[in-house]
């Protein structure tokens, strides 16, 4: 369905053409982005060709789809103005900004905020189709740049008149602060036991809704401000790692662009760090391994001198995970020996900063396996699996659950079916316990890989206790 004729659109024809796209081929595209959005969408050749040749402007999240998919083949996050439908709802854009201007970035996270990711919008009872602009690595560039030439901004105060607003300014205070800090906490606790879409944790989003954002947009002075920032890049954050652990790649994108604008104005570099090191592992994780070495390089970068052993750490860490993505297996050694220096001259006594609990030695081994497995090394996978495993843990069920299908990976590599299959249905366990995306795709990839064992026993009943899990709905 498509509204009011407007003149042939120019702007969409072209970028079709410099995108080397047809009409069939967009119509396709477009109806496979819906579908993954739970939309049944029929869009054809001839309605392609309306939208080009007679201007008319499809309704819903297509315009919204459609950048996304030209922007797939471009590889670049494509405006809607570029397309020639800039006048369509440009909600799905929210979040993808990274305001010089402090105002500006209070608006740009606030905004988002206002956008569940269910895609409803917040307090208006109209359905918002999606967060339909397709994740592009690409869009991490600005934000990291402007993050590396200006950490902090030289004032966040804040006042507010009544005027301004509805109703009475809210006043903000240290004890507002660290109610946000204390959800942050309580979710990052939740998140590791449970999964990110545990409904425990989706109510990260909701706390952003109704108890940051009125708070962002009160009045404080500028060392509560800076408090304030943090604490609420620090659950924004958390909304982007639970959006990324449920395969919602998109939203996940906005929260982390969002959260290092805040940790910018908070001035509090190690956690714009971490906020890079997390745009890093989605970058990686999505197969962008060299932008994701810019990312965690640029974490690294501005936290020399600043940031303590453990968090210097864990940044060349997440560079090793990119590096053995991009397949560098001499800078993934490099990065991975970088990293064990730093953790060894950690002490009991730094002032290490509270989102970083859950690193430790267990760690640095799990994701060192990883980068050997990224590296068809199973020897050393084998070797940091069993430190990784060695402790296990009800406080980090899924960083459990991932460590036993890369373990289980290490097995079938080294020619041990059995033990394999063992790893894989303790892997399966593990999962059928938490709410992670993240998770079930491990498994998927444990069951492709073992699919030319197909009629072995052991195998078979791994695929049968594993189908509950991958029938389950996302």
């Amino acid at each position: 369905m498509s509204r009011e004729q407007r003149g042939p659109n120019e702007k969409l024809g072209a970028v079709l053409a410099l995108a080397g796209i047809s009409n069939a081929g967009l119509a396709r595209r477009v109806n496979d982005l819906g579908a993954q959005r739970g939309l049944t969408l029929r869009y054809d050749k001839t309605s392609v060709a309306r939208w080009v040749s007679k201007g008319m402007v499809p309704q819903g999240a297509a315009p919204h789809l459609i950048a996304a998919a030209i922007g797939q083949k471009l590889g670049r996050p494509v405006p809607l103005h570029e397309i020639g439908l800039a006048d369509a709802d440009p909600a799905p854009e929210v979040g993808l900004a990274f305001p010089r201007d402090v105002g500006q970035a209070v608006k740009s996270a606030t905004e988002l905020y206002r956008l569940d990711l269910a895609g409803r919008r917040a307090g208006s009872g109209g359905i918002w189709q999606s967060l339909a602009g397709s994740f592009a690595v690409s869009a991490y560039a600005t934000p990291a740049s402007r993050w590396l030439i200006t950490p902090a901004d030289s004032s966040v105060a804040r006042e507010v008149n009544s005027a301004e607003d509805s109703g009475a300014p809210i006043k903000v205070g240290h004890s507002d602060v660290q109610k946000l800090r204390e959800a942050a906490e309580d979710a990052r606790r939740w998140d590791s036991k449970y999964g990110g879409g545990d409904w425990r944790s989706s109510m990260v989003p909701e706390c952003l809704r109704v108890e940051a954002a009125p708070l962002l947009l009160g009045s404080y002075s500028d060392e509560v401000g800076r408090a304030l920032f943090g604490a609420t890049a620090e659950l924004t954050r958390l909304a982007g790692w639970m959006a990324f652990d449920t395969g919602q790649q998109e939203a996940a994108q906005r929260y982390y662009i969002q959260a290092l604008r805040l940790a910018r104005a908070a001035a509090d570099v190690p956690l714009g760090g971490y906020v890079l090191a997390s745009m890093s592992l989605q970058a990686t994780y999505r197969g962008f391994g060299d932008e994701g070495v810019d990312l965690a390089q640029a974490a690294l970068e501005r936290n020399r001198g600043l940031a303590t052993a453990r968090t210097m750490s864990f940044f060349r860490l997440v560079e090793a995970r990119s590096h053995a993505r991009a397949g560098d297996a001499q800078a993934a050694g490099t990065a991975l020996k970088a990293a064990e220096g730093w953790l060894e001259r950690s002490r009991e006594g730094d002032n290490d900063p509270s989102w970083l609990g859950f690193y430790g030695y267990d760690r640095f081994a799990a994701d060192a396996a990883e980068c050997y497995r990224d590296l068809k090394a199973p020897r050393q996978v084998r070797r940091f699996t069993e430190q990784a495993l060695s402790k296990p843990t009800e406080e980090f069920v899924r960083s459990h659950g991932l460590r036993l299908v890369v373990s289980a990976v290490a097995e079938l590599e080294s020619g041990n079916l059995d033990a394999a299959c063992e790893q894989g249905v303790r892997a399966v366990e593990v999962a059928g316990r938490i709410s992670s995306a993240r998770t079930t795709e491990y498994v998927k990839d444990l069951l492709h890989r073992l699919e030319p064992y197909g009629d072995e026993p052991r195998v078979v009943e791994l695929r049968e206790r594993a189908r509950p899990l991958l029938m389950a709905p996302a």
